[in-house]
Order: C-alpha cells, then structure tokens, then sequence
C-alpha cells in the first residue's frame, strides 16, 4: 500500500563531532554524540541533502591531521 504525505515517516540529518552525517527518525530522542544538523523530511530528502553536502568523507580528525581543516 503506498504511503501518502501524512503518514510518511520523517527523518532528521544528523552530524557528530567527527562531521560525518546520518538520518534519525524525527520522532526519536537523537543519540549521544550527535546533533540536529538542521535539515528534517522523507528519507530521500535526507538523504539527497546529504549526499549534496557531505563532500569529503574524512573524519574531521583525519583532516585536521593532514591540515586540509
């Protein structure tokens, strides 16, 4: 049965302190270690948004190590 509008579950984009992007269900308490990046819809919206925006996949840490931060 397709999901209309209403009952589509939303997610939010999440980032932790690594700067490495997930989804969370919007309903859900985030996790430890991990904060609101701001930007909440289906999961393919999230999804896209992330992959428009996460360009570099290195841990910060790693970045910070070869001075590209």
């Amino acid at each position: 049965m397709p999901q209309t509008q209403e009952n589509t579950p939303q997610y939010s984009v999440v980032v932790n302190d690594e700067e490495q992007y997930s989804i969370w269900p919007a309903t859900r308490e985030i996790p430890h270690g991990w904060r609101d990046e701001g930007t909440t819809g289906t999961k393919e919206e999230c999804l896209a948004h992330i992959d428009r925006t996460w360009t570099d996949m290195r841990p910060l840490s790693l970045r910070m190590a070869m001075g590209d931060a």
